[in-house]
């Protein structure tokens, strides 16, 4: 049973490219649902049964992400904004497998914070705290600044669900999500934020592995 959602750009160059991508056994790689930018959608593999999407990685308890999570690939190629018409029919889909699911807000991630070595979609054009708002994802709200400490960081950062091995992963995966367009090193609002996560968000690493 999913209690994941996994959202990816596809990083094609075009909308029915992606699709016969997803589709061809060849790749050995498929999603649950494909979002065009005119806000159409696809169900590529039904919500029960397993889809390659995901690859190697983990988040919080769950090390074999395509085993239980739903993936969703949105047409884009990375670099621009995601069209209106595809962020709202995106909170619809959303909306309705969280309830037949019964997920959490938090469970809803993206490709970058489950395999930050590796991936960086949705990127930084993509609107998590839309999401937020919306009560489909979660957002730093009342974060108390602290001192930048790269251990401490990183602990939260496995607390919340990243399992990156350095702080240095997990910042750039934090920021890509939660502060876009931010460089630099290690600063005190990237602590609290990090914290606050951590606080109302921490994932139960004692449950089952798989």
């Amino acid at each position: 049973m999913p209690d994941l959602i996994v959202i990816h750009y596809t990083a094609m160059q075009s909308h029915s490219a992606a699709l016969e991508r997803l589709c061809d056994a060849a790749c050995e790689v498929s999603a649950h649902y494909l979002i065009g930018s005119d806000g159409s959608v696809l169900c590529l593999v039904e919500e029960e049964h397993r889809a390659w999407h995901a690859g190697a990685g983990g988040w919080g308890d769950v090390s074999d992400v395509n085993s239980r999570s739903i993936g969703i690939e949105l047409s884009n190629g990375g670099a621009s904004p995601f069209a209106a018409a595809q962020m709202d029919a995106l909170e619809g889909l959303l909306g309705g497998m969280m309830a037949r699911w019964s997920i959490r807000p938090e469970r809803v991630i993206g490709h970058s914070d489950m395999a930050p070595e590796r991936k960086q979609d949705p990127g930084p054009r993509f609107d998590w705290r839309r999401l937020a708002l919306g009560g489909l994802s979660v957002w730093p709200e009342h974060a108390v600044q602290a001192r930048p400490d790269a251990a401490v960081f990183l602990q939260n950062a496995h607390r919340f669900g990243y399992r990156a091995k350095d702080a240095e992963t997990a910042l750039l995966a934090f920021r890509a999500r939660f502060r876009p367009g931010v460089g630099g090193a290690l600063d005190k609002v990237d602590m609290g934020a990090m914290a606050e996560l951590a606080q109302r968000f921490p994932v139960d690493l004692r449950a089952n592995s798989t």
